[in-house]
C-alpha cells in the first residue's frame, strides 16, 4: 500500500469521525429537548485532541520516519480496522438517539442492554482501543499506536468510563 493510499484510509476515518460529530450533535439536541444533561464534559476537549492527534500522527510518522508497508501486518490491520468501523456502526445503531460522543443522560431512559451491549458495558471503548492500534499499524506507524494506546488508557479511559458509569447510574434513579 502506498503512502497516498494510506492517506486516503486516514482521511476516510477522519470523514467518518465528522459524520459521527454531526450525529452526536443531533442526538444532543434531541436529548436536551427531553431534559437530558451532560456530565463529565471537562475531558471532552482532551478526547477530541487525542483522536485528532491520532489521525495526524499516523500520517506524520509514516511520512517523516519513512515507515514501510509490511503486507502481512498492513492488510491484517486494515481488515481489523474495517471490523472496528462496522462494530462502531452497530453500536451507534443499537443506541439510536442515545448515542453520543459526549456523556449525556436523558431522564426516564433506561440503560441499553441489547446489541453489543449484551456482551460488554462499553463496546465503543474497546473499538477505539483496537482502532488506535490498527489504524497506525496499517502502515507500520508503531510509535503512534503505542502513544495513542497509552494516552487513551491514561487520560481518557481512567476518566471517561467512570464518568459514564456515574451518569448511567443516574438513569435508574431519575
Amino acid at each position: 500500500m502506498s503512502v497516498a493510499l494510506y492517506a486516503v484510509v486516514v482521511v476516510l476515518v477522519a470523514l467518518e469521525r465528522l459524520v459521527e460529530l454531526v450525529i452526536s450533535r443531533r442526538n444532543l439536541a434531541w436529548a436536551r429537548e427531553r431534559g437530558g444533561f451532560e456530565t463529565g464534559s471537562g475531558h471532552f476537549p482532551v478526547m477530541v485532541a487525542l483522536h485528532t492527534g491520532l489521525l495526524v500522527a499516523c500520517l506524520v510518522e509514516v511520512v517523516v520516519l519513512d515507515r514501510p508497508f509490511a503486507p502481512l501486518l498492513g492488510w491484517t490491520m486494515l481488515v481489523l480496522l474495517l471490523l472496528t468501523e462496522a462494530t462502531r456502526a452497530w453500536v451507534i445503531a443499537t443506541l439510536g438517539r442515545q448515542w453520543n460522543t459526549r456523556v449525556v443522560v436523558v431522564p426516564g431512559m433506561s440503560r441499553v442492554t441489547r446489541g453489543p451491549y449484551r456482551f460488554m458495558s462499553h463496546p465503543n471503548y474497546v473499538i477505539v482501543a483496537v482502532e488506535g492500534v490498527a489504524l497506525p499499524l496499517v502502515h507500520s506507524a508503531w510509535i503512534t499506536a503505542v502513544a495513542f494506546t497509552v494516552l487513551n488508557a491514561a487520560l481518557l479511559l481512567l476518566v471517561r468510563i467512570p464518568a459514564e458509569e456515574r451518569a448511567l447510574a443516574r438513569l435508574s434513579t431519575s
